[in-house]
């Protein structure tokens, strides 16, 4: 089960890619004996590509992920903890540009800064593997002491962060712990570390729409809309491929 909704997570997740694919498809067969489905394969994808590209489809898709969890309430008092997911950082230049590029996503990083300085006995893990001692070495910049910081630099999924940031910091009854993570990803990471047994509440951060009057704006930029149909698409792939696998809660997390 694992490997058949992994395959189609894969598959699924990016649409842009799959419409290039069947335009492609279609190309070639034009070349050969069947041109009049080439013809078809290829005014489809054109026409995916204009209406996800230009329409606010991508908005619509990714809004409700964005919604489900409301900002996280401080009135219950100060955090024990906050984990941070990876995911906002670029670790394959940092050996090149002797820099630590940012994508995104980098509120999950930013954010830090002012959530360190405003709970300052709060513990700080960050989970993301390979980002992981970059991340601290930016935390450290932002004046947070190496003392408080915890780095879990072995995941490589969303599941993997939630078992293995559980394993690090064990998590006794009654401690609040804040987690950090783009809003569109937080019902899925919820999911996960509900199944783990690590309770957290949502910081959701990152957003990729202002609101609901958003949802009906067409983008300004084909590639923009494309990107957040892509980013809405795994995510909801993804919601369901860890639903069937058992690595989420539920199928979609709420608070």
């Amino acid at each position: 089960m694992l490997f058949v909704t992994s395959k189609l997570f894969g598959f699924f997740a990016l649409p842009s890619n799959d419409m290039l694919a069947a335009g492609l498809i279609g190309l070639a067969l034009m070349r050969a004996r069947f041109a009049c489905a080439g013809r078809r394969l290829v005014s489809a994808s054109i026409i995916l590509f204009l209406a996800f590209g230009v329409l606010p489809l991508g908005k619509m898709l990714i809004a409700p992920l964005e919604e489900r969890f409301p900002p996280w309430d401080a009135a219950g008092g100060a955090p024990d903890g906050i984990v941070v997911l990876g995911g906002a950082i670029e670790p394959q230049f940092v050996p090149a540009r002797r820099a630590s590029e940012l994508n995104e996503a980098a509120e999950r990083i930013t954010v830090i800064a002012e959530l360190a300085r405003r709970y300052q006995s709060a513990r700080i893990l960050y989970s993301g593997g390979s980002e992981a001692h970059i991340a601290g070495a930016l935390f450290e910049a932002f004046g947070v002491p190496a003392k408080r910081l915890i780095l879990e630099d072995q995941s490589r999924t969303t599941a993997e962060n939630a078992e293995f940031s559980r394993r690090l910091v064990m998590p006794k009854p009654g401690e609040r712990w804040m987690l950090v993570t783009s809003a569109y990803h937080m019902p899925r990471s919820i999911g996960a570390f509900r199944r783990a047994g690590f309770a957290v509440e949502a910081y959701p951060v990152d957003y990729r729409t202002t609101g609901p009057t958003d949802l009906w704006i067409p983008f300004d930029s084909m590639a923009t809309g494309l990107r957040r149909t892509d980013i809405a698409a795994r995510e909801w792939v993804g919601l369901v491929a860890y639903w069937l696998t058992g690595r989420s809660s539920e199928l979609f997390p709420a608070p």
